[in-house]
């Protein structure tokens, strides 16, 4: 059985809810080599060759209307989603703050907790965002989701080549300069905004995990995580088969094998992080 990712190339339950849709009707989808787009397969839809959909969006609610017919058709399907307190200046385009968290609670009142997976991700430490603002606005929005996830995702802002780029014009266009956390000279801040997260998170009855992160933070209670989840989907479905590790993506990377659905350069919030955006 196949494991779907919906998507991490794309915010595809915000902006292509229907064409997903218009797949799962037609039982296939079509996947292309994003570096050769001549190379292409078809990918069945079946709902008996599905294992499970992993969804990605930082605003699923255009999602909300198929989810009774995703069920009908017996799709077992969880939620990562994406929950910031940035502003325009890394996350333009995207609905207000407190739009997203009703949208949390709702999706989970639908779905249940335990298949709706908060992500605080990439934590961007810069002039503007500092360690503690982290701190003070992250345990604001876990105490405005207690009780609607049971798991916390993070990760740490990652220098794609691109996104790189992206930082230095904010950098010497705006003043804003977003540090490497990740760097061996920034260990106390790192530790100190991993136990203080951790701290907010178990408070509220959350478990907190990393996403593909070198750095073991086992010592604070963080495990390392699996986004794409193969023993989730085995507590929540009982689905049987055999999952392996995704060697493909990137080197801490603990998911299991899926497919992603979807397209780069296909989401309209346009983040300054984004790895998704290539500019073509």
């Amino acid at each position: 059985m196949t494991i779907i990712s919906a998507s991490r190339r794309t915010d595809l339950p915000a902006f292509h809810a229907p064409w997903f849709m218009a797949r799962i009707r037609e039982g296939f989808f079509t996947r292309v080599n994003p570096y050769n787009r001549r190379q292409t397969s078809m990918v069945s839809l079946a709902p008996d060759e599905v294992a499970a959909i992993v969804f990605w969006s930082k605003n699923p609610r255009p999602l909300f209307p198929y989810l009774d017919e995703l069920d009908s058709r017996g799709f077992r399907y969880y939620f990562h989603f994406t929950l910031n307190p940035y502003d325009s200046i890394f996350e333009p385009g995207l609905p207000p703050l407190e739009d997203r968290i009703a949208a949390f609670h709702e999706l989970t009142g639908r779905v249940g907790g335990r298949r709706v997976i908060w992500r605080y991700d990439p934590i961007i430490v810069s002039t503007v965002t500092p360690v503690e603002w982290h701190l003070e606005r992250a345990g604001a929005l876990a105490a405005s989701l207690e009780g609607a996830t049971e798991r916390l995702v993070i990760s740490f802002l990652d220098r794609y080549g691109t996104v790189g780029r992206r930082l230095e014009r904010l950098r010497q266009g705006r003043g804003i300069d977003c540090g490497d956390l990740t760097a061996p000279e920034r260990g106390h801040d790192q530790e100190r905004l991993a136990a203080g997260l951790h701290a907010a998170a178990a408070a509220r009855g959350m478990g907190m995990f990393t996403c593909a992160e070198e750095v073991d933070l086992a010592g604070l209670g963080i495990g390392r995580g699996s986004c794409v989840d193969a023993g989730l989907i085995r507590e929540l479905w009982g689905v049987g088969g055999t999952f392996t590790r995704d060697r493909n993506q990137r080197p801490f990377c603990r998911c299991a094998v899926s497919v992603d659905m979807g397209a780069y350069d296909s989401c309209g919030y346009d983040c300054l992080y984004c790895y998704a955006r290539r500019g073509r």
